[in-house]
């Protein structure tokens, strides 16, 4: 297995050859992945194209929203980090996690890595909680932020029935 093989936007691809006979909708799939691929490329955070942020992908890190009649919880993967690298803010109804992870080493040695180094911040935006309320708890890579419910949020809840067709 050589380099190539490891980047993933190499993976599978096997150059047309002039023995082999090319199929036309196939050379079209290609070239869309690739066209799509190409723009996608590059680009940070919404929001902050261009910045050095998790290229290519977006919303890091990774969360899961929770909800109960009593509390909202928001779990964010965070491997690599320590509740010092994290930062977590709630005002006027938006939760914010921001944060940064450092290099581990600082080598030129590395030809290709998929690991993510730099800034990140992520807002979520939530209604009904009691902001100075609010408990955060870090443990193995994961910050778990819990808001309990304000009493006026479950007041506003309306059912809605659903009527079959």
């Amino acid at each position: 297995m050589g380099i190539r093989d490891l980047v993933p936007w190499t993976r599978g691809q096997q150059l047309a050859t002039r023995q082999e006979p090319l199929d036309p909708f196939l050379a079209l799939h290609r070239e869309v992945n690739r066209l799509f691929d190409d723009v996608f490329r590059g680009f940070g955070p919404l929001g902050r194209a261009g910045s050095p942020l998790m290229e290519g992908q977006f919303g890091w890190p990774r969360l899961e929203l929770s909800e109960t009649d009593k509390a909202v919880t928001v779990s964010a993967e965070l491997p690599g980090l320590g509740e010092k690298d994290v930062q977590v803010e709630i005002a006027n109804g938006v939760l914010s996690i921001r944060g940064e992870k450092k290099a581990e080493r600082n080598d030129d040695s590395r030809f290709f890595s998929e690991r993510y180094y730099g800034s990140f911040e992520r807002q979520i935006p939530l209604e009904g909680v009691q902001e100075d309320k609010a408990q955060a708890e870090f443990k193995n890579g994961v910050l778990t932020v819990t808001l309990p419910k304000s009493e006026q949020s479950s007041r506003n809840v309306k059912r809605i029935p659903v009527n079959a067709n």
